[in-house]
């Protein structure tokens, strides 16, 4: 289940900001249709910061229960107080996920030893399979391949969104692991790159409003069809780039809705609906890929 097109799903909102399950439905059921491997929930692209402790529990167990075996459920329980990523993992740990996304703690900055006892912490408190989350961009915290290898001798540390960009990242954490342990891009513009070079997929932020797409592409490099993936990715690029025009997912949410995957794009503060300009460009790329 860990491989191919796992997709960081959006939180479905009505207008007041309440999370709507009508709407998170739709989508479970539109990424069933589409054979998308996996469903990230309650993780950067689904606004995590924004929810209340209950909330984000609440979203986790709906989606399992929606999914109703139909779809792996990935959690979010990532957090920048240790004690706090416990607590969260645990009280998920009979909810029918299949596995914990884990980000590094942001804000704090910890060193790689802290970054080490960190996950051994989370790791040794649950049975759950744990894949870290390493997105530098968003952290202010680097996860080096030499920690990430410490931390594969651990049972249940099974692999890691590698969300830099960096495709070199890929040969080193290889390199330095021996065991079976999975690498997930974390970054749809780099992707394609990341998989030939020996990656096992992507958990993808377009995936939200071209599963279809995104779920050929991962196949096509399975097959070694390589030439096909790079025209597909080609076609794929111009939205790769533009649902990043401004701070994720303002744009993939307004996608979705204009796909009528959703309702409507409402997010919580700071997060704030993106400009009339990038919607005119959003939508030019949609008309061109054949998306609308």
């Amino acid at each position: 289940m860990f491989k191919g097109s796992i997709v960081a799903l959006i939180t479905p909102m009505d207008y007041e900001g309440n999370i709507c399950f009508n709407n998170l439905k739709k989508l479970i059921n539109y990424h069933i249709l589409h054979k998308t491997t996996a469903i990230v929930i309650a993780g950067t692209t689904g606004e995590s910061s924004t929810l209340s402790n209950e909330e984000h529990i609440t979203l986790v167990m709906k989606t399992v229960e929606l999914a109703d075996g139909r779809i792996p459920i990935i959690a979010g329980t990532g957090a920048n107080a240790t004690n706090e990523a416990i607590a969260l993992t645990k009280s998920l740990e009979h909810s029918g996920i299949v596995g914990c996304l884990s980000v590094t703690p942001y804000y704090n900055r910890p060193s790689q030893e802290g970054l080490f006892q960190h996950f051994y912490k989370i790791a040794h408190n649950t049975d759950l399979p744990q894949i870290l989350y390493n997105v530098p961009a968003r952290t202010g915290c680097d996860i080096l391949p030499e920690t990430v290898a410490r931390l594969s001798e651990i049972k249940n540390i099974v692999g890691i969104k590698e969300a830099t960009g960096d495709l070199t990242r890929v040969n080193k954490i290889k390199t330095l692991i021996d065991k079976d342990f999975f690498l997930m891009s974390g970054d749809d513009s780099t992707a394609l790159d990341f998989m030939q070079l020996g990656g096992n997929g992507v958990i993808s932020v377009t995936a939200n409003v071209a599963a279809h797409e995104m779920v050929q592409l991962c196949k096509l490099i399975n097959k070694n069809k390589i030439k096909e993936a790079r025209n597909l990715n080609k076609k794929l690029m111009h939205l790769h780039k533009i649902l990043f025009c401004e701070p994720n997912p303002a744009a993939v949410k307004w996608t979705a809705k204009k796909l009528q995957l959703i309702t409507n794009d409402t997010m919580r503060l700071p997060m704030i609906p993106i400009t009339s300009l990038n919607k005119q460009k959003i939508k030019q790329i949609l008309i061109t890929i054949e998306l609308y």
